[in-house]
């Protein structure tokens, strides 16, 4: 893990895990040369891989930054995420035309009952992969989670967030 993951994850109040077990020491890569078959491998890994739907309030002061530091330990691009208002209209969101997989994140009871229709408590529905209540056919996953102003300053509630940050790559892959 390079040093500014490092740092963000240690911004996020989440512990950077190392193995213990003795095993073969990994010596760093030689540095790469820019050739033209990287200029070309980088511009495909420049296009998006998947989109992110942040669905809530705009995250203000703290709340902003923390987000902010979401998006550079995810790696995702300015392409690759939107937010999402409550007071947008679920029935025109849709697929992508590139095709990619859409996963979306709900922050807060509200945004997760105005995504998803559900009315139970946050609680229960976290760690469960709901769907986006658009109206179509469209199946877009969504996972609920806590508002990113109630997580600020609170290690264990960013311990839940970045949980829910890994269930939703993980769900990215499996699409």
């Amino acid at each position: 893990m390079s040093n500014l993951h490092a740092s963000y994850l240690k911004e996020m109040g989440i512990t950077e895990w190392v193995t213990r077990e003795p095993g073969p020491s990994v010596s760093p890569s030689p540095a790469i040369k820019p050739t033209e078959d990287n200029v070309i491998s980088q511009t495909a890994e420049s296009s998006v891989r998947a989109h992110w739907w942040f669905f809530g309030a705009k995250p203000q002061g703290e709340a902003q930054f923390l987000f902010q530091n979401i998006i550079r330990v995810l790696g995702l691009s300015s392409q690759e995420w939107s937010w999402k208002l409550l007071s947008d209209d679920l029935s025109k969101f849709t697929m992508p035309e590139d095709g990619a997989p859409v996963v979306a994140l709900a922050f807060g009871s509200p945004a997760v009952q105005k995504a998803t229709g559900e009315r139970d408590p946050l609680p229960q529905l976290r760690e469960t992969i709901l769907a986006l209540n658009t109206g179509n056919d469209d199946e877009i996953p969504v996972l609920a989670s806590q508002d990113l102003a109630q997580v600020v300053g609170n290690p264990k509630e960013k311990a839940l967030l970045w949980q829910d940050l890994l269930l939703a790559k993980s769900v990215l892959q499996n699409t």
